[in-house]
């Protein structure tokens, strides 16, 4: 018996980016990500992506659980964001639209509802099986600040905030393949009942 159902949820891929790496970045601004028209995923999730390879360093996000630095799986290899929650976060900015490319978007989908709080572990399907598993919500920074600033003098540091429960998710890649603008991602999402502790 599967472990996972297919939703009757059907995304559309409206956006593709990819982040330079660190070095590179120090003269674009941080974490700008720069448009492609598709996105080509290995087992490490993008290729050439700053975010990329099968480990990380562990970051802010996991200090309960490892010391900083520490050596670990990487299930942050790709940043994804709604179109819908983009346009409530540009809403709450004072700005008529937000570009994916100024929060170093890897992937923006239209069409799921509730994207920042699918299922961890639920995943993403793209037409040529590429598949993408999602790890957990994504929290906002302040490193936005400064392409966003750039771009819409003033407004960075309103991001942070206007972002709250609406920065997608944090994923990675499952079964490696090509993404496209337009594609569609079928999700699906794992079949056990909420958790009752």
């Amino acid at each position: 018996m599967p472990v996972w159902k297919k939703s009757t949820h059907i995304g559309r891929i409206t956006y593709l980016g990819h982040v330079v790496g660190r070095d590179v970045q120090a003269t674009l601004g941080p974490l700008a990500s720069t448009p492609l028209a598709e996105l080509v995923c290995t087992l490490d999730g993008p290729l050439g992506e700053s975010h990329g390879g099968h480990t990380r360093p562990s970051c802010s996000r996991v200090s309960n659980i490892y010391p900083r630095d520490t050596t670990i799986a990487n299930t942050r290899q790709l940043s994804i964001l709604s179109v819908e929650e983009l346009a409530q976060i540009a809403a709450d900015m004072g700005l008529a639209s937000l570009d994916p490319a100024l929060v170093g978007a890897t992937m923006v989908v239209e069409g799921i509802p509730d994207l920042s709080f699918l299922p961890p572990s639920a995943r993403l399907q793209g037409p040529d099986g590429a598949t993408i598993v999602v790890d957990i919500n994504n929290r906002p920074c302040t490193l936005p600040i400064a392409p966003i600033d750039q771009a819409h003098p003033g407004h960075g540091r309103a991001f942070k905030a206007a972002a709250k429960d609406r920065r997608g998710i944090v994923a990675w890649m499952e079964r490696e393949g090509t993404f496209r603008l337009g594609d569609t991602l079928t999700l699906f999402v794992p079949d056990q009942r909420a958790w009752l502790g």
